[in-house]
């Protein structure tokens, strides 16, 4: 009888941009069994990349994954400049002020784009890319190496709304908005991409009992999570009334993994609104069988509209996958208890690896001072690549 050869582990790809919520969803990544993270890059988002990749490394700290190889990317958007950062919601260094022990590890030399590219072609055919953040580091990616789409088996982007308002201003998602340009080149490109948008995430959240739960767990890791969910949380009831935090970024990664399943998930024509005015990074969208009805909320153009707007973007793109997505309206069931389970379900570090510190807050004189700051990537022989391969980004209005 010949014997039954195991599974390999899918190959995942991160791209974040490390705040609180990019916390919750790495953490589920670790804790999922089949799959095998093999690489992390950070952008400029909720923090700047160097940040966001200290807070990615004490995090894999505390959970022992020092397998894990983690690369900062882009600082700068490609459509101009950067706009990002979340103080007020996600504390100064993005994770609501909590001090995660220092990772003896530094970030790889490889710029994240680099790292991408590489993973790519060593996974040929199997690698699976996840953003929580802007899409920067993708698009950069695109530009370096044209065969990029060829390598990767799928993209799951968390971003975009629909039918629901926008989280930065009233028409735009955050992580689109942040880079509305690279966005648009990322969905023209010829791969396969789901976007989870904020229609989706919305109704699930983590409240006061899934801080708790996490608070009681012995893990590092969750105990970390926990501290950061309660200055969120906080945060929360002081701006909305309301002690809930959203957890899109999260979501993504669940679908991801295939632990969520879709209710409505249509395939849908994506275009990215580029000008200079309000609607800057605004998502349109377009059924493929209904090409002039129109889709989207309040204020949101019919599709031949849509059309005419992305006409000049995809001008060149012939051949290519011009701005199509499957678009993830809602899921089959409530998601929070299904990260909670998972998350809870990471393993503590080998005793070897047991001789990190516990989370403390900031705000703590006893605590442990904050990790030390992370210096930007060597440059690789080839140089400054990412910023040699970069498009000419239209301006961005002061």
């Amino acid at each position: 009888m010949t014997p039954t050869l195991a599974p390999q582990p899918r190959p995942i790809y991160l791209d974040c941009d490390t705040g609180i919520d990019d916390a919750l969803a790495l953490a589920f990544l670790l804790a999922t069994p089949g799959i095998r993270l093999v690489g992390i890059g950070t952008v400029n988002g909720c923090v700047n990349p160097a940040v966001a990749a200290a807070n990615t490394l004490s995090l894999l700290a505390t959970a022992g994954r020092d397998d894990v190889p983690v690369a900062i990317g882009a600082y700068e958007p490609v459509s101009g400049v950067s706009r990002r950062g979340a103080t007020h919601m996600h504390g100064r260094n993005g994770i609501g002020d909590v001090l995660l022990p220092r990772s003896r590890r530094n970030p790889v030399e490889e710029s994240a784009t680099e790292l991408l590219i590489r993973l790519a072609h060593e996974h040929a055919g199997r690698l699976e890319v996840i953003t929580v953040g802007p899409l920067t580091n993708l698009a950069e990616a695109l530009y370096l190496d044209p065969e990029l789409p060829r390598l990767v088996r799928r993209v799951t982007i968390m971003g975009g709304a629909v039918f629901a308002p926008g989280n930065a201003g009233k028409f735009a998602e955050a992580n689109i908005a942040a880079d509305p340009t690279a966005a648009a080149d990322v969905f023209a490109a010829s791969w396969p991409v789901t976007l989870v948008p904020l229609d989706a995430t919305a109704p699930h959240s983590f409240d006061e009992t899934h801080r708790r739960e996490l608070a009681s767990s012995s893990g590092l890791t969750q105990q970390a999570l926990a501290a950061m969910l309660g200055t969120c949380l906080t945060q929360c009831g002081k701006q909305f009334s309301t002690r809930h935090f959203a957890l899109p970024n999260s979501l993504a990664v669940a679908f991801a993994t295939g632990d969520l399943d879709s209710e409505r998930a249509p395939t849908l024509r994506v275009c990215v609104d580029l000008s200079a005015g309000p609607r800057r990074g605004q998502t349109h969208f377009a059924k493929l069988a209904e090409p002039d009805g129109p889709v989207g909320g309040a204020g949101r153009p019919a599709a031949g509209q849509v059309r005419a707007a992305g006409a000049a973007h995809l001008a060149g793109r012939a051949g290519q996958n011009p701005h199509e997505a499957r678009v993830v309206l809602s899921f089959r069931r409530n998601a929070a208890p299904v990260l909670l389970e998972r998350i809870l379900t990471l393993a503590l570090p080998t005793p070897a690896r047991r001789s990190v510190a516990a989370p403390a807050r900031a705000s703590d004189p006893a605590a442990a001072p904050a990790a030390s700051p992370v210096p930007a990537p060597a440059l690789s022989p080839r140089g400054p690549a990412p910023t040699r391969a970069r498009r000419q980004a239209q301006p961005v209005p002061a």
